[in-house]
């Protein structure tokens, strides 16, 4: 089923007879297999708003995000949380989509600074599981009473509702960016410098370290900005480091982003989301390669295929979901962090409204 607009969307929703399993651009298989006929959104295409002066973008949801970066770009202008492109890394062929991108709520290392893509959505149109059309939010940047589904939107997978249209506040691309590379630090040293650099007032806007070991650090904004605080995180900080500008800082961000270090590398792929400060046991205890963003916060793990990287672990502050996986690893482990009982009687509650039937992507969250 491949729906041309809104209203069809609607109607072939409040029609089906049994699952559907939703597709947006087919570039994220995550979570458990689902069963279903398939509903594309792919046919809901096209820009509907877009308005440079207020810094806001409508686009319906099957829109593919390299038509929006392109027409965002010609302006001097991004979408805020620099969006995850997870083809490589989950080999993939489709093309990434608007609504896709919200389902996943799917950010990246600038997160640390602006936020993820919940925090850039202001606003949603979608369909549930009833065949409802339901509005939240607005096309411009203003405050917002009564529940805030924008929010609950991202992240879900496309459990509660089918996307149909997303609108987002936008920033200017800054005029320069440049990056501090160190040499191989272990991973205690590495989230240690990392904080330190985060807890500077020199606006650095993402800190990593890739599984050889090196610690990354941006800066961006104007270019006389840059070269200012570029001498004075590295004075603040010590040590020796290497400066990377243009495009060698950019084609570093975008693999950072797109974990490419593990793209061809057979195992299967974990995402842990702890404290920075937490990380260093953890890795210890993981004893796997790994890849760090947002200061630590964040950590990539690339462990054998069928790995409970959870039992591995045990209890600890933070969640561990599967991104890359067998179908068969799917079906036996839990794919996103099992929630607490009073937590997940919250989102059974959720899906009972949303979808009644029990009709969108069935299971796909466990």
């Amino acid at each position: 089923m491949r729906p041309a607009n809104e209203a069809e969307l609607s109607d072939l929703i409040r029609a089906a007879q049994g699952p559907l399993r939703v597709a947006g651009g087919r570039t994220r298989d995550i979570g458990k297999p689902v069963a279903g006929e398939v509903l594309e959104t792919a046919g809901l295409s096209g820009i509907s708003l877009y308005e440079p002066g207020a810094l806001t973008l409508v686009a319906q949801a099957g829109t593919p995000l390299a038509g929006v970066e392109a027409a965002l770009a010609a302006e001097g202008q991004r979408l805020p949380f620099e969006p995850m492109d997870a083809r490589a890394l989950l080999g993939r062929d489709g093309v990434p989509s608007v609504g896709g991108m919200v389902a996943a709520n799917a950010s990246g290392p600038r997160r640390v600074q602006t936020g993820a893509c919940r925090d850039s959505l202001i606003g949603v149109r979608f369909v549930d599981g009833s065949g409802s059309i339901i509005k939240n939010g607005g096309r411009v940047m203003k405050n917002v009473t009564g529940y805030d589904l924008v929010k609950l939107m991202a992240g879900s997978w496309g459990t509660l509702g089918v996307l149909s249209e997303c609108s987002f506040k936008l920033l200017p691309v800054p005029e320069a960016q440049a990056t501090l590379q160190s040499d191989v630090l272990e991973v205690p040293q590495a989230v240690d410098l990392m904080s330190r650099a985060l807890g500077t007032p020199f606006e650095v806007n993402g800190a990593a370290r890739d599984h050889a070991g090196h610690v990354a650090l941006r800066i961006e904004g104007f270019a006389e900005q840059v070269r200012y605080r570029l001498g004075a995180l590295q004075d603040a900080l010590g040590g020796d480091w290497s400066v990377l500008e243009g495009d060698a800082s950019r084609d570093l961000w975008t693999a950072i982003r797109d974990v490419t270090e593990f793209a061809e590398v057979p195992g299967d792929v974990w995402r842990i989301s702890t404290r920075p400060s937490s990380a260093p046991d953890l890795v210890a205890l993981m004893g796997c390669p790994v890849v760090m963003d947002w200061g630590g916060g964040l950590i990539w793990v690339l462990v054998p295929e069928g790995t409970d990287l959870r039992a591995r672990l045990g209890a600890f502050s933070g969640h561990a979901t599967l991104i890359r996986g067998s179908e068969a690893t799917r079906a036996a482990l839990p794919v996103f962090q099992p929630e607490a009982a009073p937590v997940a009687a919250l989102s059974a509650g959720l899906r009972a409204k949303f979808d009644p039937r029990g009709i969108l992507n069935t299971g796909l969250m466990g």
